[in-house]
């Protein structure tokens, strides 16, 4: 039997038993860099996690060729990678504590590398039911060297997938 539900962006049909409290998802990884794009798929994830009772594994995969900009100047890559530590420290104390405040259990996951691999990586981890990713995000040169991460993730996704519209910010 199916039920509607209502989540922050969307209306789904789901079986029965997930309207009625019955966890339909338990694990959910979500990518988020701490953009604002990234908040709408943070924020549908949060709502499936809350309708099903699922925990959200949020991950922020850190590129450090994307994130130095390819620069060869000497002393760049470390002064790069603590301010880029400090940044992945923060969107992850930031996401933690909005999922304390909206009920939601969360765990944060840094791993290195590129974007796509670790949601893939992390999902297969935690044995995912969905992973939730924004369908834009990326520009410039690391969308040249990192490829679009939801393109990626589609083609080697171990679980559902659910392609957020981040247009609506």
């Amino acid at each position: 039997m199916l039920a509607w539900i209502f989540s922050a962006q969307a209306l789904a049909l789901v079986p029965q038993s997930a309207a009625k409290g019955v966890p339909m998802y338990k694990a959910i990884v979500v990518g988020t860099d701490g953009s604002d794009r990234a908040d709408v798929a943070v924020n549908e994830a949060f709502a499936l996690a809350k309708m099903t009772g699922a925990k959200v594994h949020a991950v922020h995969a850190v590129h450090a060729a994307a994130a130095t900009g390819f620069s060869d100047v000497p002393g760049t890559a470390q002064s790069t990678s603590a301010s880029l530590r400090e940044h992945v420290d923060h969107v992850g104390t930031e996401l933690l504590a909005k999922a304390e405040h909206q009920g939601v259990s969360a765990e944060m996951h840094n791993p290195e590398g590129d974007p796509a691999d670790a949601l893939i990586s992390v999902a297969n981890a935690v044995d995912a039911d969905i992973i939730v990713v924004g369908n834009r995000g990326m520009a410039g040169m690391k969308r040249l060297v990192l490829g679009s991460v939801p393109n990626k993730v589609s083609h080697q996704c171990p679980c559902s997938l659910l392609i957020v519209n981040t247009d609506r910010t």
